[in-house]
């Protein structure tokens, strides 16, 4: 089809469809997308097989009970320091068995993305999910793509790798549109529109946000996530950066993929056509149903998630975006179009922030007011086209202390 939405995310496309059982690498398997797709595996033994796992280390018995219920042939942790106590876990839980293989360090993931296998769910949360990806292509596995950071910070570099189709989005906003996306060609498609919660600040203005807790920020009112991803969707940070992923998955301009707020979090997104018509892909909030269409596209599997009860009354509403409130999405627009490192940037400046207001140290309005000076401070990045993994990790790192800079200086001036 000559008119496809991407090379990257197509839903015309089944890159390296299998038959059978699918053998499936978990990176961030301890975390909310890793355990939820454990889940989904161990409810369909006939479909999905778990192969190897990779978490950061935090959570090292989890990691143990998960691979020895799998029987996976291959355990990697980030921190090489817990490797003693994984492997002493590991060890209570198989008696005399063999235990799995056992890397450590912080290419550890990196070296299982490339191991044999179907497909590798990236479920890991940060930019340091980018090297993962962009192994997993470089062997030609099918990659179900959580780390949305991943594609963000280094989108020249995935692009040029991602065969078509190759990559499907678990992220709920963008497999709802790749979902969508399939009633239509290219040519059809008018508009994106991706949803947002509004979290738990929707209706606050700049001035209400102003004093904010961590412990409010934290209290997402419709969906169960890690901190850091909790407080981009209070930021709208999150969404943000899904317009940017957006951008890159299906290559429609910025000025086409519009923000709506939602705060039900039952429709995950939409696609309007050229002939008026708009779908809309549906579900109640659970992240079982996104990653089952990551992990086993083409098909479907029955009873991923649950589904809507159509005989009980519900109100769906739908809200404008307060730009002013929450400028995150108008600044990512910004540093999207601009390319390069500028994505990078942006995103590893807001890591460094969110840490700062999760330890108290930044207030929550003071997470975008930093994340827009160093974005300012940045400039005009190097050109998309010649962008290197060095260039990535040059800007990011940049990025981290300089933002800590500005944020201690915030800091020290609001106690003066």
């Amino acid at each position: 089809m000559s008119d496809r939405p991407s090379p990257l995310a197509d839903p015309h496309i089944a890159f390296d469809v299998s038959q059978g059982r699918r053998d499936i690498v978990v990176l961030g398997s301890t975390g909310s997308i890793g355990t939820q797709a454990i889940d989904l595996v161990l409810r369909n033994p006939d479909r999905f097989r778990v192969t190897a796992l990779a978490a950061s280390g935090g959570r090292v018995a989890l990691l143990a009970e998960q691979a020895h219920r799998l029987k996976v042939a291959a355990v990697a942790v980030a921190r090489e320091e817990v490797l003693p106590e994984l492997r002493e876990a590991l060890k209570a839980l198989y008696g005399s068995e063999p235990l799995p293989e056992l890397l450590a360090g912080p290419d550890a993931a990196t070296q299982l993305a490339a191991s044999p296998c179907h497909t590798v769910l990236n479920g890991i949360t940060g930019s340091i999910g980018l090297a993962p990806t962009l192994a997993a292509l470089e062997a030609g596995r099918t990659l179900a793509l959580a780390n949305k950071e991943s594609l963000i910070v280094g989108g020249p570099l995935v692009k040029a790798l991602a065969k078509p189709g190759q990559i499907i989005p678990v992220d709920s906003e963008h497999a709802a549109l790749f979902q969508a996306l399939a009633a239509g060609t290219r040519a059809d498609v008018r508009k994106l529109v991706v949803t947002a919660s509004g979290g738990p600040f929707r209706g606050r203005t700049r001035e209400e946000l102003a004093h904010v807790t961590r412990e409010d920020a934290l209290a997402h009112p419709t969906w169960a996530m890690g901190p850091v991803i909790t407080v981009n969707s209070a930021t709208l940070v999150n969404k943000g950066l899904e317009v940017i992923e957006a951008h890159l998955l299906y290559d429609i301009p910025f000025d086409r993929i519009e923000v709506v707020v939602h705060p039900q979090s039952y429709v995950h997104s939409m696609v309007e056509f050229t002939d008026g018509s708009t779908l809309a892909q549906a579900t109640p909030p659970d992240m079982r149903g996104p990653i089952a269409i990551g992990i086993g596209w083409p098909e479907r599997v029955p009873d991923a998630a649950p589904a809507f009860d159509w005989t009980k009354a519900s109100t769906w509403e739908f809200f404008p975006l307060d730009t002013e409130a929450f400028p995150s999405v108008g600044l990512a627009r910004h540093v999207g179009g601009l390319g390069g490192t500028a994505p990078a940037v942006f995103n590893a400046a807001n890591e460094e922030c969110v840490e700062a207001f999760l330890a108290g140290r930044l207030p929550f309005n003071g997470i975008m007011d930093t994340v827009t000076a160093v974005v300012a401070e940045h400039g005009v990045p190097a050109s998309g086209t010649s962008l290197t993994v060095p260039d990535v990790l040059e800007a990011e790192t940049w990025a981290r202390a300089r933002a800590r800079e500005l944020a201690a200086k915030a800091t020290a001036e609001a106690r003066a």
